[in-house]
């Protein structure tokens, strides 16, 4: 396996990802599309999601395809992301077709950003234009760090942010993740600058300083007295060009949370809404049914922790901030 031309969720052909931040908010949107409607499934192990078209991704549901996948800031006020970007596809003349009707299938998810030093003090919800401006931004190259729904994200002592990896397999399969990284828990080990993910890394993609040498949580201070209860989530996109049915995306979904439990110490917590999207164009069919299916969800599982670090690692400085960068405590001028 090695990463994907651009080391980017896009380089899953087809996909295009667009972000739109506000750095008065603190906050912002990401959106994932395609070029045509794509399978896609969800699983969620936090235990504080929010998350909007989310039941319609079951596989014992109508609608197997969506439109797009949403990544917002925001809290319970950043679903409103969903409908402008439904509004865009809606002109665009995209969506699920009834007769003379068309009804763009946007799902997607948010994590809570509202105390991060931020302006909310809003008099209209603010991420239905954010989520109409990440859709228009959409294209096959895009940043990471402290950008759309990365803008004001956090970690247990570092800013958050967006990150994305691929990885391209031997059997031709492409897998890659999205991710806004803003978890409860800790991307570093102990005091520090490694980060949990340093064994999936791939050519010092970020900061290339290996696992930590010692590390004995057993007999370091307590880990959870940081923690900042009901202020995170951690929520994910993987995608694959396979043809895969909404049951194995959704095992897709499944298997990529281990990469999230590699990259965040402790993940999936009671405080945090983890979720992962699965994400399947159908562009290649699976040359072995029995075996394909768990290369990717190992692929999608190590793209998934690289992405994490790669958003902590690229995070930008703002004034205002809660905490400091990767780069501010660690790798300072």
């Amino acid at each position: 396996m090695k990463p994907g031309r651009r080391n980017l969720i896009t380089d899953v052909a087809s996909l295009v990802v667009g972000n739109a931040s506000d750095g008065v908010l603190k906050s912002g949107v990401t959106v994932l599309s395609s070029t045509s409607p794509f399978t896609a499934a969800v699983h969620v192990m936090g235990g504080a999601p929010g998350t909007r078209e989310t039941d319609l991704l079951a596989p014992d549901k109508m609608v197997e395809k969506v439109d797009a996948l949403v990544l917002s800031g925001g809290s319970a006020y950043g679903l409103d992301a969903c409908s402008g970007v439904a509004d865009g596809l809606r002109a665009s003349g995209r969506g699920f077709r009834l007769a003379d009707a068309i009804v763009p299938i946007v799902p997607g998810a948010i994590l809570f950003d509202l105390l991060n030093g931020g302006d909310k003090a809003w008099s209209e919800n603010p991420y239905r234009a954010l989520g109409r401006r990440a859709l228009e931004n959409a294209t096959a190259d895009f940043s990471i760090g402290t950008e759309g729904a990365g803008t004001g994200a956090t970690t247990m002592n570092l800013k958050g942010g967006l990150g994305s990896a691929s990885l391209v397999l031997d059997n031709g399969l492409t897998v890659g993740a999205l991710v806004a990284a803003n978890p409860v828990g800790a991307v570093t080990v102990g005091q520090s600058a490694n980060f949990w993910a340093a064994p999936c890394e791939v050519a010092g993609e970020f900061g290339g300083l290996g696992p930590a040498s010692t590390y004995d949580p057993l007999r370091q201070p307590d880990p959870f007295a940081q923690l900042r209860a009901g202020t995170n989530t951690t929520i994910a996109i993987v995608a694959t060009d396979a043809m895969l049915t909404q049951a194995q995306a959704t095992r897709l979904a499944v298997a990529a949370h281990d990469g999230m439990a590699r990259a965040i110490y402790p993940s999936h917590t009671p405080y945090d809404g983890d979720l992962v999207f699965a994400a399947a164009t159908g562009e290649k069919p699976l040359a072995d049914p029995a075996m394909d299916p768990l290369l990717l969800g190992h692929a999608a599982a190590l793209c998934l922790a690289r992405a994490i670090a790669r958003g902590v690692h690229a995070a930008t400085p703002a004034p205002g901030d809660p905490f400091p960068t990767w780069q501010q405590k660690f790798a300072p001028d």
